[in-house]
C-alpha cells in the first residue's frame, strides 16, 4: 500500500470528518477514547508514577486533552501535529515528530495512529525523538502487517499506511522503554521496578 505523498495535505478536513466526526464513519470518538485514558491513568497510577504534563504526538481533535483533563484535573497538555488543519482548527503545535524534539520531557506520551504514516527513517528518528522526551508512560498505537490481516476494520480505518511487524517497533523501542504490554512502554529512565509478569524481555 502506498502512502500519501504529503501527509500534511492528506489530513484536510474531510480526512477529521470521516475518521473523527462522523459518528457514522469515525474509528473512535470521546467515548472510547475516554475509556482509554481512565486505563492508562490508572497504571501510571498504580505504579506511582507521576501525571504532571502529557504531550500528545498527532493529537488531531484533542480527544486526549479532553479524557486526560478529566482523570488528572491541572495536568498540563500539549498536542502537536502534523496537519495544518488540525493545528488550526484544534490548536494544536504545528510539529512533525520526526523532526522536532521538545528540551523537556513528559510524564505521558501519547502517539496514536502515527508512526504507520512515516517511512522506516522517519519512524526510527520519530522513536528516537519519543525515547528523549519521555519520563514516565509512553501509550503508542500502531498498525502493523498483523493488524491490517487480522483487526482493522477496513471500511473504517485509513489503510493508505505503511505496514511493518511489531517485532520491527519493539526492537526499536527497547533502547529506550520496557514494554509492559497493551500498547503500554515505561521510559527505562523513570527507574521503576516490574515484576518479571508485568513486563515483555527485550527481544
Amino acid at each position: 500500500m502506498t502512502p500519501p505523498s504529503s501527509p500534511r495535505t492528506h489530513f484536510d478536513e474531510a480526512y477529521f470528518h470521516r475518521y473523527y466526526e462522523d459518528p457514522t464513519t469515525r474509528v473512535q470518538g470521546p467515548e472510547e477514547v475516554g475509556r482509554l485514558a481512565r486505563a492508562v491513568c490508572a497504571f501510571a497510577a498504580y505504579w506511582g508514577l507521576p501525571l504532571e504534563n502529557a504531550l500528545d504526538i498527532g493529537a488531531g481533535p484533542g480527544l486526549w486533552r479532553e479524557a486526560l483533563e478529566r482523570e488528572v484535573p491541572g495536568i498540563r497538555y500539549t498536542g502537536i501535529d502534523i496537519s495544518p488543519v488540525a493545528c488550526r482548527k484544534y490548536g494544536h503545535q504545528l510539529q512533525d515528530i520526526s523532526r522536532w524534539r521538545d528540551r523537556h520531557r513528559y510524564d505521558l506520551l501519547v502517539c496514536q495512529g502515527v508512526l504507520q504514516y512515516l517511512d522506516d527513517d522517519a519512524t526510527e528518528a520519530a522513536l528516537e525523538n519519543l525515547g528523549a522526551m519521555a519520563s514516565g508512560l509512553l501509550y503508542l498505537e500502531v498498525l502493523t502487517r498483523r493488524d491490517m490481516r487480522e483487526v482493522v476494520d477496513l471500511e473504517r480505518s485509513d489503510i493508505h499506511v505503511k505496514l511493518r511487524a511489531g517485532s520491527w517497533y519493539r526492537q526499536r523501542l527497547q533502547r529506550d522503554f520496557i514494554t509492559l504490554g497493551c500498547g503500554l512502554f515505561c521510559a527505562r529512565r523513570a527507574g521503576v521496578l516490574f515484576y518479571e509478569m508485568e513486563y515483555l524481555p527485550d527481544e
